[in-house]
């Protein structure tokens, strides 16, 4: 899996698709330098230290931001008011990304579940 994967992915997606995840992928690697970039469930993700923390997909209607855990949406409710979205995706226009400040506490909140889950020394 390889950044490559990830810029045939973004290929076949037509604008003004591609420049909105085009945009949300740099805003995660901004936030998450050191990730990995995979793809995961036939979909771009970003993984840290073996953990998927999070993604994203495209498709007709709309565009999706995928955290990768089933609650990390429901912790967010209030920030992510006049967003559609379902357990695990959130979705936003095809030609307007989120705001690089949702983007941010989207994967603090993942890093924080993450972090939970490791066994302590």
């Amino acid at each position: 899996m390889s950044k490559q994967e990830i810029d045939d992915y973004l290929a076949k997606v037509e604008e003004p698709k591609r420049a909105t995840l085009l945009e949300l992928r740099q805003t995660i690697l901004d936030i998450l330098p050191q990730a990995d970039e995979v793809i995961s469930y036939g979909m771009p993700a970003f993984r840290l230290n073996g953990t998927v923390i999070a993604g994203f997909a495209a498709f007709k209607n709309h565009l999706a931001y995928l955290p990768h855990s089933g609650s990390v949406l429901a912790e967010l409710q209030k920030e992510l008011a006049g967003y559609a979205s379902t357990e695990g995706s959130l979705h936003f226009p095809i030609d307007k990304p989120l705001p690089k400040a949702l983007v941010k506490k989207l994967i603090s909140a993942r890093l924080e579940q993450v972090k939970s889950k490791q066994p302590r020394p």
